[in-house]
């Protein structure tokens, strides 16, 4: 009933939107000398920001079509190299030289967190110059066929075994947020099974490794709750036509709330600040607006199963730091992980996973040798300014440069 019900209200304001589109065309038809009136430019605005708010369910394009390597710019494509039916595993193919030597392989683990993995477009256009770039292009469960069965954390576990496979020994592996613990449990269980494909580093940005240390909001909303809220309270069933109608899902317009709910006043000056900025004119400032929100507003459905057991085995029992996780009742022991360095990036804002939380990762990881490991706190940053926006390129990504670079 939640799906369907957000489903016709999505669709009335859809047409209302089309009401708002069809009032800017008329807008732009006018004189010059009327259309730059204040009144005028004002009412176009709010047509503008109404229009912009809508929130979709398909994935946006990267658009990265050529980088920088040292002094050439190369053109860049896309590649599917592997696929299964909850994830592409994506190259992003350099057009460098013949002679020009091999780059190392990073495997970029994105989020399951209700948005697609273009949140992180930024972070792969910083590592593409000195890196072969691989995401993770996790798709939209409302897609997905209920024939495909479910994907928890064992089957996050598994994509990343898996991929890391195809990019092969001494590939590099990065994850942000969310994945950071399915991350370095899949790490964990090749080191012990002596993996040839087991990574040459791994580096942790902003996950939830301990969740005692340093707790969020984020960490009370999940602990607080009594035992089933969350099943009994934001799972729903994704209603037809969709290709995954019947599967449970969590829905991305929920998390969309949720990320919202807990700074309103930040999306709300970014609104009052986009409306001033189209009302003037100021085309730099409003289109840098109005991309964020285009990829703010573009969310994807998780399944209901890595949903519920991020919330009961990372946040509610804290099961990695504990020594309690298991992946398909097998224990995961961090402390078998003796050839891949560590990294862990944190943010000294972040609002959502505090300080700590990550850099735990090292007490876990007790046999790394000290000269393979590093922590770096960012300072005057949030959550995603540590993956994302001027203090990544500057001072967070030459510190992960300098770390892959050392253990290649």
């Amino acid at each position: 009933m939640l799906y369907a019900a957000y489903e016709a209200h999505r669709a009335a304001l859809d047409g209302a939107r089309a009401v708002s589109r069809a009032a800017m065309d008329g807008l732009d038809l006018l004189p010059a000398a009327v259309a730059g009136l204040e009144p005028v430019r004002r009412l176009r605005a709010a047509h503008q920001i109404f229009v912009d708010t809508a929130v979709t369910h398909s994935r946006l394009p990267f658009g990265i079509d050529k980088v920088g390597v040292g002094s050439d710019v190369v053109a860049v494509h896309e590649q599917a190299v592997a696929r299964t039916p909850f994830c592409t595993l994506l190259r992003f193919v350099k057009d460098l030289p013949a002679q020009a030597p091999a780059q190392p392989r990073v495997l970029l683990v994105a989020p399951m967190s209700g948005h697609f993995a273009t949140l992180l477009t930024g972070t792969v256009r910083t590592l593409l110059p000195d890196h072969d770039v691989y995401i993770t292009d996790w798709h939209n469960a409302r897609d997905v066929g209920l024939e495909h069965g479910p994907f928890g954390l064992d089957e996050f576990v598994d994509h990343v075994v898996e991929f890391l496979a195809v990019l092969g020994p001494r590939a590099h592996v990065l994850a942000v947020c969310q994945p950071v613990v399915p991350v370095l449990a899949a790490v964990a269980l090749m080191a012990e099974d002596r993996n040839i494909a087991q990574p040459a580093s791994m580096t942790l940005v902003a996950g939830p490794v301990d969740v005692d240390v340093s707790p969020t909001q984020v960490n009370a909303l999940a602990t607080d709750a009594p035992p089933g809220w969350f099943r009994d309270t934001v799972i729903t069933t994704v209603p037809p036509p969709h290709a995954g109608a019947g599967r449970l899902v969590y829905p991305g317009f929920l998390q969309l709330t949720g990320f919202v709910a807990m700074n309103p006043r930040r999306h709300l000056d970014a609104h009052v600040g986009l409306y001033e900025a189209l009302v003037a004119g100021d085309r730099a400032r409003s289109q840098a607006t109005r991309e964020f929100y285009d990829e703010y507003l573009a969310v994807a459905d998780l399944p209901a199963e890595i949903y519920l057991d991020t919330i009961e085995q990372t946040f509610r029992q804290n099961r990695l730091a504990r020594g309690e996780l298991t992946w398909r009742g097998r224990p995961v022991r961090p402390d078998r992980i003796t050839r891949t360095g560590l990294l862990t990036v944190e943010g000294e804002n972040d609002d959502i996973c505090g300080p700590g939380q990550t850099m735990a990762a090292h007490e876990l990881c007790t046999r790394i040798p000290p000269f393979r490991r590093r922590h770096h706190l960012q300072a005057g940053v949030g959550h995603f300014g540590v993956f994302s926006g001027r203090r990544w390129e500057g001072q967070v990504y030459p510190t992960v440069r300098s770390f892959i670079a050392a253990n290649s």
